[in-house]
Formats: structure tokens, C-alpha cells, sequence
């Protein structure tokens, strides 16, 4: 006969392991309790609502600090990608991304960061304010959809607050929230009801309100997320070939090119920490002891610099085991990258080519374009996202490895459409389409159509 206290153990063990189950393994520490304070009614800036939560503030200060820490890839210094990887100017010719790219500097630096980058100027509208402030949510309220075709710059003086507590917060019950009108839409699209996410969930929501793809509507420049099929890559590229979508047109093989925001919340709900439920929150803003609070922390970095916070709650490995972990997988990322902006290079160089041949065949360089806006896609979706496919290593691979495939098939094309055998008409303007791309054009760039007798043409912003 089986003894009580035997029974009671067994009991208690279940009750444990079933517990994690559950719950997961980022199972979250109690934070210090709330206090009683209210915000002041309209406050939307984080130094008021710091009067009441200063510990919170004091963490989101910490932002100003612009370091690289633990991290080999990004940081949150201003580094130009043009002068680490000169190759993307031309990956981007054509497009503004090739004559100015920084890396993303922290929350409190967004509006600077915005209205300095020589992206913008004044042909640029305000859906590129979309992320930037608190106060863009109650500008689409006042203005309706006008807000997105709305120039940049007129609304500048009505923009002053970077992104601040109010982005995330109820200011009543400090409840997360999303404030954000094109997250609402996309959620809606994919049938997912925003009222019925779990806090666990809201945790990572709250960062896909900006930390994803989009594009521009063509009816009002809306910011618009590619979700109509799914969050991956290959899903986002089905729908933009179902509307028929290009950013702009390359400066040198004139195809109509798509340019990646920064899918990170795409590319992360693919890996395994999304699959056993942890949120963004647990990774990047760990539970951690500012002044006399334990709070989660405001001061939105690399994990790396959190490991024991943010990695060993779960993995009970040494710190430097799970940073080199990390660090590994990035560099396998970063060299399959490599090779694939390698493979572009050559593409690139194969359509040119053929481009000043006026026997190459139509069909062989309309399917030269169409692969090398395919394999950029690919490159430019691992390549703009944050973690250097951190997020979900194994995607990001496959990504990649389909880029290759692609920009390998372009240069085949394309040397093919110069063969003595090749069969069609002679066209080597096929797969070129003309104007600007819509993206392009709300962004204020110029997108050069390439002069087909002459390749020299330099990209204009």
C-alpha cells in the first residue's frame, strides 16, 4: 500500500510540471504592485507619466545611452549600413535607401532619427509618422485617412513627442493597449480579435504595432501589412503580386524591385521562443530592479545585454555559453547573406549585360527581372529585420537559401537571353516597368528609369 506522503509528492510534482506546461518556461516574475496615481487627463508625453512612474522612466531614460553592447550585428549606435556593407548602395540603386541607411537608434531618438535622414523631404507624406509619437493616433482621429497623404513636413510642428508610454499604455489602468489603427486592420484581416489576446500575447503586440512590414496603399497611402496570406516572406510576396506592388524600379536592371521594412515580429512568429509562447517583452524588456522597484525594463535593447534576465529564467546555461550560441547563429546567418548579396551582384551584372545587346530575348529578360526582384525580396527581408535571424535561424536560412536559388536563376536568364540559341523576340527591355513605384513616390525618392543604351545613369533622391 502506497504511503500518504508518497502520494502527496506525486501530487505536488504533477501539479509542477503541469504548471510549465502551462505556462511556459518564461514564466513572468511578480512585478512591484502599481500605484495608485493617475495620469493627468491628455498627457501623452513619458516625463509626465515618469512623475508617477519613475522607475519606469528612469529605465526608458537609459535609451540615450546609444551603445553596442553584447551585440556583434546593429546596436543602437547611428552606424551607416552603406559604409559597413557598400554593396547595398547598389542593391538599392534607384532608391533612397542607396544614398542614406542608418541603424535604428533607441525609442527616444525616433522623431530625430525621422526628420534628419535624407530620405525625407518635401515630397515625403506622413504615413512615414505612422510609428514615430503618440500623437499620430489622435492626428488619424482628427483627420480621417487624409493624415497619410498628408506632406511630411506640414505636420511637423504638431509632432513633438517620440514614442513614449502612451504608444503601449491605458494611461487609466496600465493596461497594454494598441494604439495603433493598421495593426487593428491587419489583426481584423486575419480574423484574430484584439480583445481576446491574452496579456501573454499583448507582450509581443504591442511591438508589432511598428515592428513589421508594410507598404503604402495606392488608394491613400494607408501603412498597410502584407498579412492577407500569412507572416512569412513567401506570403507577404503572394500578395504583393496579387495587387500588382513594387517600390521602385532598379536603377541598373530595371526591375520593379519591393523593399522589406523591418519584419521582425513576421520573421520571430515563425522560430521556437514564439512556438513555447514567449513574448517579445520577456526577451527584450526582462523583469529587472530599478531604484526600489522590480519592473520590466524600459530600456528596449538586445537580450545580449540581459542575459542573465533575459535567457536564464529559461536556459540554465552560462552566460557566455548562450551568447556564443547567439553570436554563432547570427554569423552562419550573416555568411549565407553574404553569399546571396554575392549572387545578386552577378545577377545584376548578367542583366546589365544583356540590357546593351539589342538581340537579347524578351522572354529570357522578363524572367531575369522577375528573379531578381524574388531573390532581393529575400535577401533584403532577412537583411532589414533586427535579430540577424536571431528571431527563427531556420526560416531565415530557408529565406536565403531561396534567394540564392533565385539570384542564380537571374544571371542564368539573363545570359541565356544573349545565346545564339535562345528562342523569342528580340527585346531586352521585357520585364521593365516604367514610372515610379507607389512606396516610392509617398517616400519622396525618384526612381530612375534606366537608359537602355545607356547604363551609366546614376540614381537621383
Amino acid at each position: 500500500m502506497q504511503k500518504p506522503w508518497k502520494s502527496f509528492l506525486l501530487v505536488s510534482l504533477f501539479l509542477a510540471v503541469s504548471s510549465v506546461l502551462v505556462f511556459g518556461c518564461a514564466s513572468e516574475i511578480t512585478p512591484s504592485p502599481r500605484t495608485a496615481a493617475t495620469i493627468p487627463e491628455g498627457a501623452l508625453d513619458s516625463e509626465t507619466w515618469g512623475k508617477v512612474y519613475p522607475d519606469q522612466y528612469a529605465s526608458q531614460n537609459k535609451q540615450k545611452e546609444m551603445t553596442k553592447g553584447n551585440s556583434k550585428y546593429e546596436g543602437s549606435l547611428p552606424e551607416s549600413h552603406l559604409e559597413k556593407y557598400p554593396i547595398q548602395k547598389r542593391l538599392f540603386a534607384g532608391y533612397p535607401f542607396s544614398e542614406d541607411y542608418n541603424d535604428d537608434r533607441g525609442h527616444i531618438y525616433a522623431l530625430e532619427d525621422v526628420t534628419t535622414t535624407l530620405r525625407v523631404n518635401e515630397k515625403t507624406i506622413s504615413s512615414c509618422w505612422n510609428c514615430k509619437s503618440p500623437q499620430v493616433p489622435g492626428l488619424i482621429e482628427k483627420m480621417g485617412d487624409d493624415f497619410w497623404s498628408t506632406p511630411f513636413l506640414q505636420l511637423k510642428d504638431q509632432i513633438t513627442i517620440p514614442i513614449a508610454c502612451a504608444d503601449c499604455h491605458d494611461p487609466e489602468t496600465m493596461n497594454l493597449r494598441i494604439t495603433r489603427v493598421t495593426l487593428l486592420n491587419a489583426l481584423k484581416e486575419r480574423g484574430i480579435d484584439p480583445n481576446q489576446l491574452s496579456r501573454q500575447e499583448m507582450r509581443t503586440m504591442v511591438c508589432a504595432q511598428c515592428h513589421v512590414e508594410y507598404h503604402f496603399a495606392d488608394e491613400n497611402k494607408k501603412v498597410t501589412y502584407p498579412w492577407k496570406y500569412g507572416l512569412t516572406a513567401d506570403d507577404a510576396e503572394k500578395y504583393y503580386e496579387e495587387i500588382n506592388f513594387k517600390d521602385w524600379n532598379h536603377a541598373e536592371t530595371g526591375a520593379p524591385m519591393l523593399k522589406a521594412q523591418h519584419p521582425d515580429y513576421e520573421l520571430s512568429s515563425t522560430g521556437v521562443h514564439a512556438a513555447n509562447g514567449v513574448a517579445c517583452a520577456d526577451c527584450h524588456m526582462p523583469y529587472v530592479k530599478e531604484g526600489t522597484s522590480k519592473i520590466s525594463s524600459h530600456h528596449i535593447q538586445s537580450p545580449l545585454n540581459t542575459i542573465s534576465e533575459s535567457c536564464q529564467t529559461c536556459h540554465r546555461q552560462s552566460e557566455d555559453y548562450l551568447k556564443n550560441q547567439v553570436i554563432t547563429t547570427q554569423d552562419k546567418v550573416f555568411a549565407t547573406r553574404t553569399i546571396l548579396e554575392n549572387a545578386l551582384g552577378d545577377a545584376i551584372d548578367a542583366i546589365v549585360a544583356a540590357d546593351k545587346n539589342p538581340n537579347a530575348k524578351a522572354d529570357a529578360m522578363s524572367k531575369a527581372r522577375d528573379l531578381h526582384r524574388k531573390a532581393q525580396w529575400r535577401w533584403d527581408y532577412i537583411a532589414a529585420e533586427n535579430s540577424m535571424g536571431f528571431h527563427s535561424p531556420n526560416e531565415a536560412l530557408r529565406v536565403l537559401g531561396e534567394g540564392i536559388d533565385f539570384a542564380r536563376q537571374a544571371q542564368l536568364q539573363a545570359n541565356l537571353a544573349m545565346g545564339a540559341t535562345a528562342g523569342g523576340a528580340a527585346n531586352p527591355d521585357a520585364g521593365q516597368t516604367p514610372g515610379a513605384g507607389t512606396a516610392n513616390e509617398a517616400a519622396g525618392g525618384a526612381t530612375p528609369v534606366p537608359d537602355n543604351k545607356n547604363n551609366d545613369q546614376k540614381p537621383t533622391d
